[in-house]
Parts: structure tokens; sequence; C-alpha cells
């Protein structure tokens, strides 16, 4: 056991401070154990109002609250910077890329999910994916900035220099291309003087037959025929054969200019999932026990994006916060019984419904046993249960006091170009740092670079 002044306590690690992992830190606390919390950032992303800071309605801050601020009365409970290379089981500690080792008795494994490109050529090298914070200030950055140029040079705009290309008809592409068509259409017409942003394309394209198909059929067709009234151009049944700088190009033929491509087509497991050296399932999941251990490893847990139980169908449970929330919670119950001699539970998801936003007064919503909403009543509960459940209140009073405006105004405040670029003498710091450790500097994706690139323009 972990020794803590002088007294054995068991030592609980939790990586990644997502929904899954702070709902874990707070089961535990006031526990007889110390809890560390370890991420790669030190603050909370609310990930489901993402799509929000890519296409300019809302500012990163209004989406994040610090990690230390939330657990600051768990007195238990502390927080550490860092990211992680490995788990190396067999000593029970994590390898860190930038400090020395942290020991565990209990880990659990919350660190979530990475953007699949499905190794189509091309994809990652000029696709902007739709994970963090940082990747979503970089798409709109990309945009407005197409449109900047657009304005200074008119000729240069070429056919797809405005056009965005989103791959997935899931909610995340839904929300994407229903946000820019009214950016494009409502809130940036009156920006410019010398081109007409209305020109600026928006396509989604899925691979299967219809959209946000976890989804009733007629909902994803009532989504379908709310993004085409309002200009989004839908391909289902396409998928993607290759990407260019300047074009998506489909399988049988059609070749799509734009000088923005968002993937929003799929996710895998984060790679700390292979580091552990037990079986993964689709995806790169980690293949769990019904009480979400690992097989052979009972002192460690996989819970939300990076668990792949099977449901009683058969089927993984769905990457949503609300099945990370309840993993949380439940990997948090099963240590508290180890700890006091009682045996395990199996995990049951309870199934609170679904909803996906279309844009403006269109939304979907569907609920256990059949009952279903669309429309302005869908987008009401669609906004005001994500009010609820943005961490810290400034930050809800915040997003709320933006939407009403937004909806009053069509204007959309976060117009800003805000280049994440370090500045030289931090860049520089990073650099030398780098250099001496040996380290990797991450990206916004979470992937690794050395050092970190300009943002693409």
């Amino acid at each position: 056991m972990h020794t803590s002044n002088n007294t054995p306590r068991p030592r609980v690690v939790i990586v990644g401070a997502g929904f899954g992992g702070l709902r874990a830190a707070k089961g535990l606390a006031n526990a007889p154990i110390d809890v560390v919390l370890v991420d790669r950032v030190n603050y909370h992303n609310f990930q489901p109002l993402l799509y929000q800071v890519a296409t300019a309605g809302l500012e990163p801050d209004e989406i994040v609250h610090p990690v230390r601020d939330i657990i600051r009365h768990k007195k238990n409970v502390s927080f550490q910077l860092g990211t992680v290379r490995a788990v190396d089981k067999e000593n029970r500690r994590l390898i860190m890329e930038d400090g020395p080792a942290i020991p565990y008795d209990y880990l659990i494994l919350a660190a979530g999910s990475m953007t699949n490109y499905f190794g189509i050529p091309g994809a990652e090298e000029f696709a902007f994916p739709m994970k963090t914070v940082t990747a979503a200030l970089h798409i709109r950055n990309h945009v407005l900035r197409q449109f900047e140029r657009a304005e200074r040079d008119p000729e240069w705009a070429g056919e797809g220099a405005l056009n965005v290309v989103i791959v997935g008809g899931g909610p995340t592409g839904v929300e994407l291309a229903g946000q820019f068509a009214e950016l494009f259409h409502k809130v940036l017409k009156d920006d410019f003087r010398r081109i007409d942003p209305r020109k600026g394309r928006v396509i989604l394209v899925e691979a299967l037959p219809g959209l946000l198909t976890a989804f009733d059929k007629d909902l994803g067709d009532y989504a379908r025929r709310v993004l085409e009234e309002r200009g989004v151009e839908i391909r289902t049944d396409t998928t993607v054969e290759r990407v260019t700088y300047d074009a998506v190009h489909l399988k049988g033929g059609e070749r799509i200019p734009a000088n923005t491509l968002i993937w929003a087509a799929g996710v895998r497991a984060h790679p700390i999932a292979e580091t552990v050296g037990t079986p993964q399932g689709k995806g790169g999941r980690l293949i769990t026990e019904n009480d979400l251990s690992l097989p052979g490893h009972p002192e460690i847990f996989a819970i939300g994006d990076i668990n792949g139980l099977m449901d009683p169908q058969g089927r993984p449970y769905p990457q949503l916060a609300t099945v990370a929330i309840q993993q949380g919670e439940h990997a948090a119950r099963q240590i508290r019984r180890r700890l006091q001699g009682q045996p395990t539970e199996p995990f049951a998801y309870d199934d609170p419904g679904t909803m996906a936003t279309i844009g403006r007064n269109a939304a979907i919503v569907q609920l256990p046993g059949g009952l279903k909403f669309k429309g302005f009543v869908a987008w009401l509960m669609w906004a005001l249960i994500h009010i609820y459940k943005i961490s810290g209140f400034r930050n809800r009073v915040d997003v709320f006091a933006n939407w009403v405006y937004s909806y009053v105004t069509y204007d959309f405040s976060a117009r800003l170009i805000m280049d994440v670029v370090p500045i030289r003498a931090a860049k520089k710091i990073e650099e030398a740092y780098a250099g001496h450790s040996g380290i990797t500097i991450s990206n916004g994706d979470g992937r690794e670079v050395k050092p970190p690139e300009p943002t693409r323009v």
C-alpha cells in the first residue's frame, strides 16, 4: 500500500479528468484513501459544446473549468498535471513523459478516445480533428482566416476556399453542419464587403444510409430535412477515398473542392490502452469484466470511451458522457467494496435517453420507452440540460447569456482569430526543455509532435 503521513492508505490513481474520471474522483471523496487525478491539461472540458467553439458560438473558457477548483473541497483528492506514457501493471505504476513514475494500488483508466481516420490517405494530414478545445480553436481560426483572406483578395478564393466538408453524420457532425450553416448564412453575411459568405458550402458526408443512426429513423430523417432546408449539402451512403490539401475525393469519383475538412467520423481508444497489455476490442477499447476491471487485474478499471464492455444485447456501450459518468460512479463503488472486503457488482447502464441539436429551434430527443421530441421543444430541452451540466456557475451564466444574445441578434460574439501558437519566448523554452529531457509536446488532438508547429493557414 502507498504510505501517506506514516499511515498505510491505499492510493487510487485516475487517468483523465473527463466526465468519467471526475465522477470517479467524486465517488471516492472522503474515503480512507488517497486519490490522485492525472491529466495532461489542468481543466475539465465540456466536450458536448466543443462544436460551438469551432463555429464561433462560444469562447473556450466558457466550456472549461479548472480541475483544482472542482476538487478543492475533496481533501483526499489531489491533481497532478502530466502526460502518461504507459501503464506498468506488473509494478503497479504509471510511466510519465514529464516526471517520475506514479505508483498506485488501484488504477482507473478514464483517458477517453482519439480521432480515428480509418487509414484513409491524407485524412490525418489534412483533416481537422474535433476532440479538444485546442483543436476546436484551430478550426475556428482557420475558417475565419479563410474568409479574411478571401476578403483581402477575392481572386484568391478559388472554388473550395470557403467550403467546409464534415465527415461523419453522428451528433458531432450534424451539430457542426447546422451551426456552420447559420454562421455562413446569418452571421457573417454582414461582416464582409467584397465577398458573400453565403457562397461558402457546408457539405456533410456519411458512410451509412442515414444521419444520426443511433436514433430512430424518423428523427434522423427530420435532422436531414432541417439541415437541407438550411443549405447543408448531404451525402449519405458515401465514403471518403482520399484527402488532399484542396479537396475531398469520394469513392465513385466525385471530387469536392474544400480547404477545410473536419473529421467527425469515428474514434478509437486512447493509445494508453495499447500499453496495458490486456485484450482489446473494436476501436482498441479495453475488454473488461462485468465490474469494469481488467481480466486478471482486479486493481485496474477502465471506464468511458476506453472501455469495451458489451451491453446485454452484445453491443459495446455507446461512447457517451452519460455512460462515462455512470461507469465512473460504478468503479468508485467497486473500489470501496473491495476495501471493505465485499465482492464487486456487475455494471448496469441506466439509459437516460439521447439528444442532439441541429441548430436554432431544432433538435431531437429520444427517451427510454419510445418517448420522442423534435423541433423547438426538443431544442429547449437540449439547451437547458446542457447548461445544467456545465461545470461552474460562472460558465453556466456566461453560456446562457451568450445563447440568449445570439438567439436575439443572430450574432456569434466569438468571431475572433486567436492563434494558439506559443509566443517566441514560450516556444523557445518548450523546445529547449523538450530537447534536454527527450519528452514530446502534445498537439490539439492529443497526438504528440516535436516541437509544436505553427497553426495551419
